[in-house]
């Protein structure tokens, strides 16, 4: 049986152990074609004047939003043929969530790596899709986290992706729940999943939500108080979605990260690496 590899390797990046902190960045969902390609260059010329390796994210659908009227993104077609453009233009590599077993193939020919949602992390036949895909194509994949299982039980979804044929394989933590409409971060998630083989990234920016009501509410201003003690535990990379105007954002803009404020934010986060690499 594979084992779990680390580093992991995700285009030209690679993640994992004694390696440089990696950065998972992008809009919430696809709003526009525009709006992605003026973000995704504004990142590839922050992480070329930084010197860290980031990937682009940004999803072609939002199939779990609180309110059926909310926006959703352009769709699979539409939203690949735009990610395909940001690799193209920007040299990033790029990831997206997959909801369905049959998104993953298609997905897998384009993106360098599928992410899996919180939500959906224990439905087998979505985990050995989207690993099949990846191991097919030479990408990864990355497994948030659900809201509602221990750090302890992440190895069930290691071990799915493994008996799939990946062993390119990242964990995500993005909080846990407390109570109703409360998320609240143990750290100890990051060695403890770290024990299974995989480098854990650590989402700053879903970490932070306020569910519940009719659309999901977050403290945004604490983003940067949870990403610093995750690097602070050792985690391997940061997960942050961004948004030039959050307010103004489609999806989840209470808790994504003003553009123009992922500069300083990247060079706090380094520094704490560094501190905890000596």
């Amino acid at each position: 049986m594979l084992k779990p590899a680390n580093p992991v390797q995700i285009g030209p990046h690679r993640c994992g152990r004694g390696l440089p902190l990696l950065f998972i960045a992008g809009p919430c969902v696809i709003e526009s074609e525009q709006l992605i390609m003026d973000v995704s260059r504004r990142l590839a010329d922050i992480a070329q004047e930084l010197g860290v390796p980031l990937i682009f994210k940004s999803s072609f659908d939002k199939a779990n939003r609180t309110s059926v009227h909310s926006f959703r993104g352009p769709g699979l077609k539409a939203g690949l043929e735009i990610l395909a453009k940001v690799k193209e233009r920007t040299g990033l590599p790029v990831t997206t969530d997959i909801h369905e077993p049959q998104q993953a193939e298609p997905a897998a020919q384009v993106c360098d790596m599928l992410q899996i949602p919180a939500f959906l992390a224990r439905q087998t036949d979505l985990v050995q899709a989207i690993a099949e895909a990846v191991a097919k194509h030479g990408g990864a994949v990355n497994v948030k986290k659900p809201q509602f299982v221990a750090p302890e039980d992440m190895q069930h979804a290691v071990s799915k992706c493994l008996e799939s044929g990946s062993d390119q394989i990242l964990l995500t933590e993005r909080g846990t729940t407390f109570g109703y409409g409360r998320l609240v971060n143990d750290f100890r998630c990051v060695p403890i999943m770290q024990a299974f083989g995989c480098p854990v990234i650590y989402d700053c920016t879903h970490s932070v939500q306020l569910p519940g009501g009719s659309k999901t509410g977050g403290q945004r201003a604490m983003i940067p108080t949870l990403a610093r003690a995750a690097v602070a535990a050792g985690c391997d990379g940061v997960f942050l979605e961004t948004h030039p105007n959050p307010d103004q954002a489609l999806s989840d803009g209470p808790n994504m990260l003003r553009l123009d404020d992922v500069p300083q934010f990247i060079r706090q986060l380094l520094r704490i690496r560094q501190a905890v690499a000596e």
